[in-house]
This record gives C-alpha cells, structure tokens and sequence, in this order.
C-alpha cells in the first residue's frame, strides 16, 4: 500500500498531535505509505475548516460518518471524548476502516469488550490505542536490560504517575467528572499510561487490592453559583502481584500540585535497579551491584540513535525526543499494521487487558479486598 487516506475526528489536544504525526510520519519513517489527510471532523464547522487547512486536511465536516462513508478513507483517528469511543470505533471497523482511538479505550469494560469483538470481527483491519509511552527509546532500552538479566530477576516495580491538571479545588466542572460521559477518573487518564508501562516492563498484573477516592467532592459549574458532584477518582492507589510472582505498588494522582508529567517507574532485580521519569523522558538510570561497592553509583544513560527508534528522529546523542515524536512512533507502528507487517502497537486485544486491571481498581476499593485481574 503506498498511499492511504485517513480521517481524524477531534480538534482538541489529542486530535493536534495525531494530526502533526500524520504529518511527519513518512519523512520519519520512509518505509511507511504515504499519507493523504482526506477530512478532519468536530462539532463547530467553521473551527474546524479552519483547524483542517492548518492541519493540511482537504475537507472538514461536522459528522463523523461522513468519515466512514469515504471510500477515499482507509483508517480513521478517534481523539474524541471517552463516551464516543465505543460507538464511533465499532462502526469503523463495521465500515472496513483501520482504527487508531485515544486512550482509554471507553467508558466501561462491556464497552472495551465490545470494541475488541468487533475487531476480532474484522476483516484484516489493524487497530491501535493511544499509548505513546510504550514507544519512549529508553523504556524500550529498560526492558531489553531487565530481558537480558542485567538487572537479574526482577522482583519488584514501583510506579507513580501524577500530574496537576485537576489540583486547583476551585476549578470548574466539566463532562470529564461525569461517569456517563467521562467514565473513571484518573484511572482512566492516567493509571492506563502507568499500567501499560508495568506490564511492558514486568508482564501481566495478576492481581491487586486498591484504594480508590474523591479528594475535591463537589466543584463549582460555569456560569452560575451551583457546585456540581464530581463522580470519578481524583487518586487511585494499589499493591499489585504480577503473573510472574513479582509484586509491586501503584500511585497515580491528577491533583497533585506541580506534576506536569510526573509518569516514573522503577524495577528492582537481584543485581540492580532502573528507573524512569518521563519529566526527564530522554534519561535512563540504571544501577549495578557490581565491582567495588566505593565506586557503585547510578548511571544516567541518554537516549541517543542505537536505542531503539531514536535515530529515526534524530541522528545526534542526547539531543532529547518528546511527546509529539512519540506519537510519531506509534503512528509507524500502527502502519505497519496496516501494510501486514510485525507492530508494535497496543491492539484493541491488548488494551482490553489494560481495562481489565483498572476496572479491577474500581472493583477491589468498593469491595475492600484482594481482586483477581479478568
């Protein structure tokens, strides 16, 4: 396939990076087809024409389907709120679109469950979810560390992902603090991204007991002097037992001041330790207990072009990628995919799995106990 069309739904944050990957993906990665941005899609019609001829879109439209009735349009990007996923997903794929869909992957998990049916219904298209970090050069370099046994047997992973988007109390209320709209909270937003990277680095979660809690119960709504009841978690906490006997422990907050990013992961072995601040994405730390202890330190590995992808973007050491080139990665994968060739991208399949483990949070905090993950 050398030429694909795709559609973009979403303006927002999300939609802006799917539409600057989409833009940079072939000189990135030249063994990947060409792109034509055929139409990008939002509610306000004249916000997105104007978003469209910046973004390099020959059209723009207010419905999504006129999307997937494009015979023009091969894959379609998701970047819309959370309530829409399910709905918006299931009928690309019905309609033979390939599906690249922000996390997380939908409100609930009958309605994951019911995404990933409708992709394993599918007749060859490939699918992908927005999990951008998986594709960092130095978490790549961490897990093939921690494969090779340079740590030795990994026997604990510790993770915290925090940030300060919702840390003000006073800040107003919005559709992503409604459960019918928004779904889980930070879980949903956040824990997703920690969970991904722990199962990347330890595999699967086995089993966890959780504390789950509002911490801002009520916030004001626009406009007027009412408050309005926030409906899903400001924090979610966790100890975990992995598949493999490995235990570790969660935290994950979106109202903790001064954390823009603060997504950091460590893995403790029998012969060293690494660690992991994406505030600092570009910085692996790795410590050995070896050779004599008054010279043992930490050492701080910079990405550079023989870690995995990095020299795809950029041919100079420690030079630093970022969130947008990430994106670019994952977009690469997703097209691999696409042509039928080995991808690394996090399928349909695969983020039900992530889903599972969140809602298994939910489950194990209102019970008070130990939950199996499934």
């Amino acid at each position: 396939m050398e030429r694909i069309g795709v559609g973009l739904i979403g303006t927002g944050f999300m939609g802006k990076c799917h539409a600057m990957a989409y833009g940079a993906v072939k000189a990135v990665f030249g063994d990947v087809p060409v792109i034509d941005r055929v139409a990008l899609c939002d509610v306000d019609q004249g916000h997105t024409r104007k978003r469209a001829e910046e973004w390099g879109f020959a059209r723009a439209t207010t419905d999504w389907r006129d999307l997937l009735a494009n015979s023009e349009i091969a894959l379609v990007s998701i970047t819309s709120p959370n309530g829409l996923h399910r709905e918006m997903a299931v009928a690309a794929l019905d309609a033979g679109k390939h599906v690249w869909c922000e996390k997380p992957m939908a409100l609930t998990l009958a309605d994951a469950e019911a995404m990933t049916q409708a992709a394993a219904k599918a007749n060859g298209q490939a699918t992908a979810l927005g999990y951008g970090y998986l594709r960092n050069p130095a978490l790549q370099y961490a897990k093939r560390l921690i494969e090779e046994g340079a740590i030795g047997e990994a026997f604990d992973f510790r993770g915290s992902v925090d940030e300060d988007y919702m840390a003000d109390p006073d800040l107003a209320w919005s559709w992503r603090l409604k459960a019918r709209e928004a779904g889980l909270g930070t879980l949903g937003d956040l824990t997703v991204h920690l969970i991904s990277l722990a199962q990347e680095l330890m595999g699967p979660i086995a089993s966890l007991t959780a504390m789950v809690d509002v911490v801002h119960e009520e916030r004001p709504v626009p406009g007027g002097h009412e408050r309005a009841k926030v409906e899903n978690d400001d924090i979610a906490h966790a100890l975990l037992r992995f598949a493999s006997g490995a235990r570790g422990v969660m935290t994950s907050s979106r109202v903790a001041h001064g954390r823009k990013n603060g997504l950091k992961v460590e893995v403790h072995g029998s012969k060293g330790m690494l660690w992991l601040d994406n505030e600092r994405m570009n910085e692996l730390n790795l410590y050995l207990a070896e050779g004599p202890p008054e010279r043992r330190g930490f050492r701080r590995i910079l990405s550079a072009p023989h870690h995995a992808d990095y020299g795809r973007l950029c041919p100079a050491p420690g030079h630093g990628l970022g969130f947008n080139e990430l994106k670019v990665i994952e977009l690469a994968e997703l097209l691999y995919g696409v042509t039928g060739r080995p991808s690394a991208s996090v399928t349909f399949a695969q983020g039900l799995e992530i889903e599972k483990v969140i809602h298994a949070f939910a489950r194990s905090a209102a019970k008070g106990q130990w939950v199996r993950v499934g």
